[in-house]
């Protein structure tokens, strides 16, 4: 028997799911208007895809820029593929979607910032006895979200 709903982790899946709506939108009919994106997401995550010298470069995180330029948009189930400019320089991204840490679009004032990257996605169900080597049943971890400040963007 469950301990309870984990709110946290389905607000976490059900932002994940707006972005890839918003995504495959935008794959469909390009961005509207003055809309743009900036996303900001782990690059150590273990399935983000980027160039050795981008990963150097930013080797925690990178916000990138959705906006103007950018090609060969790919959107999954579980990310996003993208191609972007970097300088002159066209590099291939993947960007899985519980890598992200913040979606903000400046140009509505919308933004969604994931406080945590321990989503554990692959858990069907509830904590069984099985799962805890102790033999208890652990505690659902608490993922808090809230909307980010777009303050932090402005020029």
């Amino acid at each position: 028997m469950s301990s309870g709903i984990d709110y946290g982790k389905l607000m976490h899946h059900a932002m994940r799911g707006l972005i890839q709506k918003v995504l495959e939108d935008v794959k469909q009919n390009g961005l509207p208007g003055e809309h743009h994106f900036f996303i900001t997401f782990d690059t150590g995550h273990p399935d983000a895809k980027l160039a050795d010298w981008l990963k150097e470069r930013y080797p925690e995180e990178m916000t990138v820029v959705m906006q103007h330029q950018y090609d060969d948009l790919d959107v999954t189930h579980d990310g996003f593929s993208i191609t972007l400019s970097f300088g002159d320089s066209p590099e291939p991204l993947y960007i899985p979607y519980d890598s992200i840490q913040t979606f903000v679009d400046p140009s509505v004032e919308f933004g969604l910032r994931f406080e945590s990257q321990d989503d554990d996605e692959d858990d069907d169900g509830p904590d069984t006895p099985d799962d805890d080597p102790d033999g208890g049943i652990s505690e659902p971890e608490h993922h808090d979200a809230e909307v980010v400040s777009l303050d932090r963007f402005r020029k």
